[in-house]
């Protein structure tokens, strides 16, 4: 059974590290090693505080959309037989991982903190200090060392992510237009549910989907007759929209798309096409939308620098030693211990945290934090 102890504040710093509230009362061994990474140690206490920044992520700004609570999140099953703690711990380790990797290879592309980098850091770290309570900054590992050292890895990964993919020296001129070609569309959709002036849904009955297939196909005949699609749309008593996609493209519907890119000419109209959700109709407009194009041509460069990215650290771990010690991360338990987002007046970042709403991470605290930055922190330390 999942329980949540007492609950404080932990405040941000820097806006490369989220404002929190803690649950629990337990610290840990901050110099153990928790993994090594060829022959550079990661300590414990970086490893703690780092997946204790995501959890209050999750926690706080993503538990609420997932309909659930802080401390039920992490027991819910995720994929490969995980709960959402194990795989969400997996993604941590692996950043951290790749932060290490970075840091290690930054001299390889002329990367370094300059002297303000360093004091901004250091003033980070030292404010962090400042604004929590000794209890907060042991649950989470915040020692000043710590922090500095995590920041510091942020810090050059930023710097690294940029100076890796300017290898990648592809422009969106060396793309054609064949490569990136989108094409654009006016549809509509004729669907199966409709709703009350309340907003309740309701499922058409067989024949009153019957009587829609029957209007729709009058607006098909009516299009291919001549008649203005958005005219024609409105008369039907639906909405015309548009869309520009390729032959991958799945939105909005998949068989709308399959349909749409066999069109041979623009101005050509499909067929009913029907789905679960209802009936589409799609007129074809455009063979090559020039602005469409332009951007998938913008996209794929993006991608080409990503994968160059991929590339190059994925080569770095294949040379790469990586060892975990699970003993050790098995320590760092986000079931027994929640984790919510705050900020704080004296936090000088200038940046949001994250979010306008927060959720209570099920202490009985009863903290709702996660506002922006700026606003008061409150009191989030109450006890059970």
């Amino acid at each position: 059974m999942v329980r949540f102890g007492k609950k404080v504040a932990v405040l941000t710093l820097a806006g490369a590290i989220a404002a929190m509230s803690v649950t629990g009362c337990g610290s840990i061994k901050e110099d153990a090693t928790v993994a090594t990474v060829g022959e550079e140690k990661i300590t414990l206490g970086a490893a703690n505080f780092y997946a204790r920044l995501q959890q209050g992520q999750y926690e706080t700004y993503y538990a609420g959309m997932m309909g659930t609570t802080g401390e039920a999140m992490w027991s819910q099953d995720a994929s490969d037989g995980k709960d959402y703690e194990e795989q969400t711990k997996d993604n941590i380790m692996e950043s951290l991982e790749n932060l290490y990797l970075l840091s290690q290879h930054a001299s390889e592309y002329n990367v370094s903190l300059s002297d303000d980098e360093k004091k901004a850091i250091k003033d980070a770290a030292e404010q962090f200090g400042k604004d929590n309570t000794d209890q907060a900054k042991d649950v989470v590992s915040g020692s000043t060392d710590t922090i500095e050292k995590l920041l510091e890895l942020l810090t050059i990964q930023n710097k690294m992510d940029t100076a890796i993919k300017d290898t990648e020296t592809v422009t969106a001129d060396d793309i054609t237009d064949d490569e990136a070609a989108q094409k654009s569309m006016q549809y509509v959709l004729f669907s199966y549910t409709t709703k009350d002036d309340s907003g309740n849904s309701t499922t058409l009955s067989d024949d009153e989907k019957e009587t829609l297939k029957t209007t729709a196909q009058n607006f098909v005949d009516s299009v291919k007759g001549g008649a203005d699609f958005g005219t024609a749309a409105t008369e039907a008593g639906v909405e015309a929209q548009t869309a520009t996609f390729d032959s991958e493209s799945t939105s909005p519907n998949s068989d709308l798309i399959a349909a749409a890119d066999a069109l041979a000419n623009e101005g050509d109209v499909t067929e009913v096409i029907e789905t679960d959700k209802g009936l589409y109709v799609a007129k074809l407009t455009s063979l090559l939308d020039r602005e469409a194009t332009d951007s998938k041509k913008a996209s794929i460069v993006t991608e080409r620098k990503q994968e160059k990215y991929d590339e190059v650290l994925k080569g770095w771990k294949e040379d790469t030693k990586i060892k975990v010690v699970k003993k050790e991360w098995k320590k760092v338990d986000f079931k027994d211990q929640g984790i919510t987002i705050t900020t704080s007046k004296t936090s000088d970042t200038g940046s949001d945290t994250g979010s306008d709403s927060g959720s209570d991470s099920g202490s009985d605290s009863g903290s709702d934090s996660g506002s922006d930055a700026g606003s008061d922190a409150g009191s989030d330390s109450g006890s059970n």
